[in-house]
């Protein structure tokens, strides 16, 4: 959903997370990644307070989790409407679903934050509550088993050009999404708009 539905800047967590910590911001940049750690949080498989205390080490914060918490859900920015809006276009014929590699203090920002981004999914899965990312074939094939739709039936849009790629591998149409326009010129080309 992030960088499709609604904007996401991770710089602003970076930045925040610079008052935590005495390193610069450079080597902040150059420390945090999305690395192993990262993923098994996404999957569910280490909570927060887990995953907060590996960013302690890894950025020499000196934070409480709320307070990481807080530049954690800073990334989050402006709903990206022209997208919705194609979405609530099409979901009255089509059957509308997102699947975000995401983790729960993140899920639980999201889903307050876009209530109508939100509401416009038939159903959303989540990593953290699947057990398994994207581009990962398996994550992929979970989603076609709880829809009940063929990976070759479906229609996948995602900023990341890595899932992209793992969609079009697992048999999916997919959708590299630089600019709200991608999603719209998509569907159209399906006859969906």
């Amino acid at each position: 959903m992030g960088g499709v539905v609604f904007e996401i800047d991770f710089e602003r967590a970076l930045q925040s997370w610079s008052d935590w910590t005495s390193l610069p911001i450079e080597e902040i940049r150059n420390r945090f990644r999305m690395d192993e750690a990262y993923e098994r949080h996404e999957r569910g498989e280490i909570g927060a307070s887990e995953y907060f205390d590996y960013l302690r080490v890894m950025l020499e914060l000196e934070a409480a989790d709320s307070e990481i918490a807080l530049g954690w859900n800073a990334i989050y920015l402006e709903e990206i409407a022209e997208t919705v809006n194609c979405i609530l276009a099409v979901n009255a014929t089509l059957p509308c679903f997102a699947f975000t590699n995401s983790n729960p203090t993140h899920q639980v920002f999201w889903m307050a934050a876009y209530p109508r981004a939100v509401e416009s999914f038939q159903q959303i899965f989540v990593s953290s509550e699947l057990g398994l990312r994207k581009p990962d074939r398996v994550a992929f094939d979970a989603i076609a088993d709880n829809t009940g739709i063929s990976l070759g039936k479906m229609l996948f849009f995602d900023d990341s050009e890595e899932n992209v790629d793992g969609a079009r591998a697992a048999g999916m149409r997919a959708v590299h999404v630089k600019t709200h326009s991608d999603v719209k010129k998509a569907l159209a080309d399906i006859g969906a708009l």
